[in-house]
Order: structure tokens, then sequence, then C-alpha cells
């Protein structure tokens, strides 16, 4: 699955999760990859299914490509 960076750090800054946003934010390139980029998640402590239902819970269903 691939979605936008800047999606994902509007949801965990919204969730005050500003740690998570940071890391993200310096590790990971602006369209991120779900597979290719399986470990810069994990990394910064999101594995797919935490980040699925994050997006799921801020809306941005649209914004997913397979």
């Amino acid at each position: 699955m691939k979605l936008e960076k800047r999606h994902l750090l509007e949801i965990l800054r919204t969730e005050g999760d500003h740690s998570t946003a940071d890391a993200v934010e310096s590790r990971l390139p602006d369209e991120i990859d779900t597979d290719r980029d399986a470990d810069a998640l994990s990394g910064v402590g999101l594995d797919r299914t935490q980040l699925l239902a994050k997006l799921a819970a801020g809306g941005f269903g649209t914004t997913l490509s397979p």
C-alpha cells in the first residue's frame, strides 16, 4: 500500500504523537510504500496493522493505493 507522508504526519500530530511524527518526517520518503518501507516504519514504532488502524481512524481511505 502506498500513502503520502504528509497524511500520516497529519494523523500522528492530530493524535498528539509528535515524537513518532518527527521520526516519520526524518526517516521516511514523501511517498511511503508499506512493503518497501516496512523496516523504517517498524523503526519508528508503526507496524502495518497499526498504520492501517490510524489511517482508517483518520478518514484518509481515498489517499491510499494498492
